[in-house]
C-alpha cells in the first residue's frame, strides 16, 4: 500500500539495485517509485537515488533506492554505494544468460560489503518477452535456495511483479528490525529516545524519523 506522505514516515531503508548493464534496473527504479517506464531509457551514469514510502504494519517505511552503473568502470564507488544498505535487488535479464551467470559475482560482492542480516530479493526482470527466455526458471530458484535468497520474475514494462518485489524486501527488512528492537529490549527495560537499530555493517540502516542512513 502506497504512502502519499513522503516526508512522514517511522523507518527509513536503504535498498540497493544490482546488475550487469542493461537488465533494467533504472526501469524498475522508475516503475516503483513514480510509476513510469521509457523505452529510451538510457544507462545510469554513476549513482542516483529516488524515495517512495509505503505502509507495512502500521508503520510507514521510506525506502531510499539506490541504482548505479553495471559498468565495471564504476566499481571505484563500490564501498559507498553499498555502505548502510539493508536490502538489495540483484537484477538480470531473463533473455541474457551471461546477465544471471554474473549474478553469483553481484552477490559476492554485496556479501563483502554489507550485513549478514541483508534482505536480498533475486530478480529475472524483462519477463514481458518471455518467448526469448535464454534462463531455466527451476535452474534460478534452485540457485536461490541455495544463496538463501528471494526470487521473483518482473517486467518494468508491463508493470509485472515490481511492485511486489520491492514491498517483499521492505516488509522482510521490517521484519528484521522488528526482530532486533525486540532483542534490545529483552536486555533492557527500556530503549532511550532517539535509539538507533544497527541492522548495517558500517552505518545506521534503520532509523526512527530524524536521519539518513546514507550520509
Amino acid at each position: 500500500m502506497a504512502y502519499r506522505q513522503d516526508d512522514d514516515y517511522d523507518y527509513l531503508f536503504k535498498i540497493v539495485l544490482i546488475g550487469d548493464s542493461g537488465v533494467g534496473k533504472s526501469s524498475l527504479l522508475s516503475r516503483f517509485t513514480r510509476n513510469e517506464f521509457s523505452l529510451e531509457s538510457k544507462s545510469t551514469i554513476g549513482v542516483e537515488f529516488a524515495t517512495r514510502s509505503i505502509r507495512v504494519n502500521e508503520k510507514v517505511i521510506k525506502a531510499q533506492i539506490w541504482d548505479t552503473a553495471g559498468q565495471e568502470r564504476y566499481r571505484a564507488i563500490t564501498s559507498a554505494y553499498y555502505r548502510g544498505a539493508v536490502g538489495a535487488l540483484v537484477v538480470y535479464d531473463i533473455t541474457r544468460n551471461t546477465t544471471f551467470e554474473n549474478v553469483a559475482r553481484w552477490l559476492k560482492e554485496l556479501r563483502e560489503h554489507t550485513d549478514s542480516s541483508i534482505v536480498i530479493m533475486l530478480v529475472g526482470n524483462k519477463a514481458d518477452v518471455r518467448h526469448l527466455r535464454a534462463i531455466n526458471t527451476e535452474d534460478v530458484i534452485a540457485f536461490a535456495e541455495k544463496e538463501s535468497t528471494f526470487f521473483m520474475e518482473t517486467s518494468a514494462l508491463e508493470s509485472t511483479n515490481v511492485e511486489q518485489a520491492f514491498s517483499e524486501v521492505l516488509d522482510r527488512i521490517y521484519q528484521v528490525v522488528s526482530s532486533k528492537a525486540l532483542m534490545a529490549a529483552s536486555q533492557s527495560t527500556s530503549l532511550p529516545k532517539g535509539q538507533t537499530i544497527n541492522v548495517g555493517k558500517d552505518d545506521v540502516s534503520a532509523i526512527k524519523k530524524g536521519g539518513c542512513c546514507s550520509s
